[in-house]
């Protein structure tokens, strides 16, 4: 029988209460396909580092290392400065695990609204691939004269052809397996972004030309790509981009999928280990109440599962959504629905992973 270590990383605020519930639910399907998952949980957040001064101990990457994958909650609390916990958690271990792509489902399910007028689940299905190690992230930059009228920042997008390639490899491939409309479009800037871009451009269709005739290829500026996503979002299959445009188009994504309660994502090393996240923040307002959706961390989970190549529970898992969400105990998205429903984040779980069961 298989067996799975995953590194639980709860985070803050309601990181914890949903990521139990997306335990509970991968539990359910380890169980149902004949395999087991060891967990060992971290503290690592706003509270330790208030408690502490310490974000993240040099020892965590080389811990977290030996694990299969890594499950998280949620980062950010209301008494830390923003970007302390983000860059010392989120982005030390992205980058010091090197997983360099995040990949972010962008799919309606029945019965959650999206604010895009006249489409469906038929209708918005596809795939964002965002480069995920480079770009204006890597801190390349700085400040002169800080505080006065002459002040200069620059912050400057940096990329190899390294990180390039292995970017498009993936999308190429990930397109291939998900074999829907086998269509990759790159959305970038290379009218005014005449360099970066420029190198994204010629990689995308060099390698596409080489080592990948059958998948279709078609580029969009990024600011066409947010035009399109909102008025024929069904034009999509997969779509690779770079960092920083990635980060905003998934949020997007998000919202056109029904908002953050249903949006998870993966950061990805292919070669290495992976960390899989709902994509909304840790909610601090409601920390404690129960009354988060915890959807977006149990489909995490079934990325999760799919990663490890556990295809079947992943599908599973999203088999027991698709009947909660058309059950007569779906409550609704918003906290609020869910506490005048007499519902709360562990009945939506218990729900889920008894459907894991049956479906």
């Amino acid at each position: 029988m298989a067996k799975y270590k995953i590194a639980l990383l709860p985070g803050d605020g309601t990181g914890p209460e949903v990521l139990r519930e997306g335990v509970k639910v991968a539990e359910a399907a380890a169980r149902r396909f004949g395999f087991s998952i060891e967990t060992t949980q971290y503290d690592f957040g706003g509270d330790r580092y208030l408690a502490t001064g310490e974000v993240l101990p040099d020892s965590a990457i080389d811990e977290l290392r030996q694990y299969d994958a890594i499950f998280l909650g949620a980062i950010g609390h209301p008494d830390v400065k923003p970007g302390i916990l983000e860059k010392g958690i989120l982005l030390r271990v992205r980058f010091e695990l090197d997983q360099y792509i995040n990949l972010r489902p962008v799919k309606l399910y029945p019965n959650v609204e999206t604010p895009l007028k006249d489409k469906g689940p038929e209708d918005i299905d596809f795939v964002v691939v965002r480069e995920n190690s480079a770009d204006m992230y890597t801190g390349i930059g700085g400040v002169q004269r800080k505080g006065t009228p002459f002040e200069v920042a620059m912050q400057c997008s940096v990329y190899t052809r390294n990180e390039v390639d292995r970017c498009l490899k993936y999308a190429f491939e990930y397109t291939r397996k998900r074999n829907k409309r086998n269509t990759l479009a790159l959305s970038g800037k290379t009218n005014v972004l005449t360099y970066v871009y420029d190198l994204w451009e010629r990689a995308f269709h060099e390698m596409g030309a080489r080592d990948y005739p059958d998948i279709k290829r078609e580029y969009y500026h990024v600011d066409a790509t947010t035009m399109w996503m909102v008025k024929n979002p069904e034009w999509f299959d997969v779509i690779v981009t770079g960092n920083m445009f990635g980060d905003i188009i998934t949020d997007l994504g998000a919202m056109v999928q029904g908002g953050m309660g249903v949006a998870a994502g993966g950061n990805i090393n292919p070669e290495g280990v992976s960390m899989f996240e709902p994509i909304g923040g840790s909610a601090p307002k409601y920390t404690g109440q129960g009354v988060i959706n915890p959807m977006a961390c149990i489909c995490a989970g079934q990325m999760l599962l799919e990663h490890l190549g556990e295809a079947e529970a992943g599908a599973a898992i999203e088999k027991a959504v698709i009947a909660f969400l058309q059950s007569d105990q779906y409550p609704g998205m918003s906290a609020k629905e869910i506490k005048e429903k007499g519902s709360s984040t562990a009945k939506i779980g218990d729900a889920i992973a008894e459907f894991v069961a049956t479906v």
